[in-house]
């Protein structure tokens, strides 16, 4: 599958940054200059603006749905938008800026391929900014994009935006980032946003929708170790299909054909794929992200939750070590006892350690990735390292190379409320790991 920028190809990517930084006004901005607006949505804001007193259409309107995002002025919830141009299509993700919805932006980032960081150019670099750039680097978010927000109210000055870049590329790179792009911008004015401005001539790279529009996205499906988490079995037992067993999901990556050498796991029984079906029709290859159904040559043991796995395998483990982001009110604690999601398997896991928490609001410089006990574990939007067990072995590959199967949920047992979100392996590059651990199970 080619990266190369083309009308069709799709870009997922995340907006974040602090309260009041103009985000909500940012995306709308984007979405009407670039000619995503339907006419009766304008009308309606248009409108809405009117009944405000404000001459000019709030542009942020177009994104804040909810009725207490409108009459707060801020967003709450994530919010998904779909918009093309003729370079590209896209999905975006707009996520709150509050530091208590922070856990809204591991929602919205999780699937992403670029986020793009807010900051407000009277302010700079705040804790919440570098939440969010935590945040990204986490969820091992390819690019990022420092949209330095309401350069008008600053005079336009080129050293307020350079000391700002350097100041969060610094901290990203500490981060383990590796592209970031800075553009400085006015959403409410549209300097830079999709056309270039007049007011900064001193900045010679391109505008957020040129960047977001040639930025490569995607990858070679064929340059990753195929994944196939099993979601049902199908046997339908009839006159017509009287031995038929397939097993149906989503290729979390790489790709299949027929002929492959697999492996089952947790089981690690070795077979191969005698077929795959898709939309109704045999195929002889499929490749991530279709949803197809496998047929192996061999009459084997599979159920939903297993993985069907070629090249590398991982090998299945209780013991993980995992890079955390914790969403829930509740504490997560030492000793808590857990249900862990890993694609399409659910097991029982006993939270065994909380290592750390890693302290992100320290300026750069003072300990901007530095780990700090957790004697009471982890509260929300903490982000932290833990050590887990589970009660039957898993197939996690490390977050780093694969983000579907190296990524899980940590559940409440007891009413099905997502607690934390997880990595597997190592998470920023800077931050070193833990022991093993040596206990046994809860059963």
């Amino acid at each position: 599958m080619s990266t190369a920028t083309n009308a069709t190809s799709l870009l997922r990517f995340a907006t974040a940054g602090s309260v009041d930084d103009g985000k909500s006004t940012l995306v709308g901005r984007l979405l009407h200059d670039s000619k995503s607006v339907l006419a009766d949505q304008l009308e309606a804001v248009e409108h809405a603006s009117r009944s405000r007193g404000q001459e000019a259409p709030d542009l942020a309107l177009l994104t804040d749905g909810l009725r207490a995002e409108r009459e707060q002025g801020i967003t709450i919830d994530v919010a998904y938008r779909y918009f093309a141009t003729p370079r590209r299509r896209f999905i975006l993700a707009d996520t709150p800026g509050h530091v208590q919805y922070t856990r809204n932006m591991v929602t919205g980032a999780s699937t992403a391929e670029l986020a793009v960081v807010l900051v407000d150019a009277r302010n700079g670099v705040v804790e919440q900014t570098r939440r969010h750039a935590a945040v990204a680097a986490l969820l091992r978010v390819p690019h990022v994009v420092l949209a330095v927000n309401k350069m008008d109210l600053v005079d336009y000055a080129e050293p307020v935006f350079a000391a700002i870049a350097a100041e969060f590329t610094a901290y990203a790179a500490s981060l383990g980032v590796k592209d970031v792009l800075a553009v400085p911008i006015s959403a409410l004015a549209g300097d830079n946003v999709v056309e270039p401005s007049a007011h900064m001539d001193w900045y010679g790279g391109p505008t957020l929708l040129e960047h977001l529009e040639t930025v490569p996205v995607g990858s070679d499906p064929g340059a990753e170790p195929a994944r196939f988490p099993v979601q049902y079995v199908i046997r339908p037992q009839t006159e017509e299909h009287p031995d038929y067993r397939g097993y149906a999901g989503q290729l979390a990556s790489g790709v299949l054909r027929v002929g492959d050498t697999v492996t089952v796991l947790p089981s690690g029984h070795t077979t191969t794929v005698a077929g795959i079906d898709a939309l109704g029709r045999q195929a002889d290859a499929a490749w991530a992200p279709q949803s197809v159904t496998v047929r192996l040559a061999d009459d084997l043991d599979v159920s939903r939750g297993d993985l069907i796995a070629a090249g590398p395998v991982p090998v299945p483990t209780k013991d993980i070590e995992a890079t955390v982001s914790h969403l829930s009110e509740r504490p997560l604690r030492a000793g808590d006892k857990v249900l862990l999601k890993h694609t399409t398997r659910t097991v029982r896991a006993l939270v065994k350690d909380v290592a750390y928490r890693i302290d992100i609001t320290a300026p750069i410089g003072e300990g901007g990735l530095e780990q700090r006990p957790a004697p009471d574990g982890l509260n929300v939007n903490d982000i932290g390292r833990v050590v887990l067990r589970t009660a039957e072995p898993l197939a996690l590959d490390g977050y780093s190379d694969n983000r579907r199967t190296g990524s899980f949920l940590l559940i409440d047992p007891a009413d099905g409320t997502p607690l934390t979100a997880g990595m597997a392996g190592e998470a920023f590059a800077t931050v070193p790991t833990t022991g093993t651990p040596d206990e046994e199970d809860w059963v």
